[in-house]
């Protein structure tokens, strides 16, 4: 009986997970070293989601948000514009809402030298 309820507990997991949306790829790419700061970043999802807030954070001390309002829907693919804060190492944090309304978040990271 502890086995069956087991694998049922595992089963719906698996469903949850296959139901969000998994970045695929970013450009640039997570961990990239890059000669000079991007003037757009794009991210691509598996599934559509509606994107709620990005945020670029510069060598561990500066914080900003990315404008998202031209950004409306449920989407796959996203281009954003960026104003970099010049060479350094870049984290980009980002929030969104998935198609099956599930929240969802991740990070990826860059260096400009």
């Amino acid at each position: 009986m502890r086995t069956l309820a087991l694998a049922g507990v595992f089963s719906a997991l698996a469903g949850l997970a296959l139901a969000h949306s998994p970045l695929r790829t970013t450009t640039p790419a997570d961990g990239a070293v890059l000669a000079e700061v991007p003037q757009v970043l794009e991210l691509q999802f598996g599934k559509d989601i509606r994107l709620t807030r990005i945020t670029s954070t510069h060598t561990g001390a500066h914080s900003k948000q990315l404008d998202l309002s031209a950004e409306a829907g449920f989407v796959r693919s996203y281009a954003l514009p960026f104003e970099g804060m010049g060479a350094g190492d870049y984290v980009i944090e980002w929030r969104g809402l998935g198609d099956d309304g599930h929240p969802q978040s991740g990070s990826f990271t860059f260096r400009v030298d």
